[in-house]
């Protein structure tokens, strides 16, 4: 698999990175680098703080937006361990049936 490849397929959308920690990190991707990912439009997120999990609160970024509080974030390569697509993201409970496209 190319990595250079697979990320610039991220440029430009709204992702989520994802730590081992209860940080997540959202927003429009526009640099992957050697080091890290540069985001605009951001939102760095402890979970910890909140009233919701990762896949709850990353769910409810997907209906209602990114909340944005930082213009530009850059996040170390070293602190994610996934990298997705907002609109790549899907609510656990639904019906398989019900994902028809």
């Amino acid at each position: 698999m190319d990595l250079t490849a697979t990320l610039q397929a991220y440029s430009g959308r709204q992702v989520i990175l994802d730590t081992a920690g209860s940080t997540v990190y959202l927003g429009i991707l526009k640099e992957a680098a050697e080091t890290g990912f540069l985001l605009e439009n951001a939102d760095i997120h402890d979970c910890r703080e909140g009233h919701a999990g990762k896949e709850a609160y990353v769910f409810e970024a997907k209906i209602n937006g990114i909340r944005t509080n930082r213009k530009r974030l850059f996040v170390m390569r070293s602190a994610v361990i996934s990298i997705a697509a907002l609109d790549d993201v899907v609510q656990e409970d639904l019906d398989p049936s019900e994902n028809v496209a």
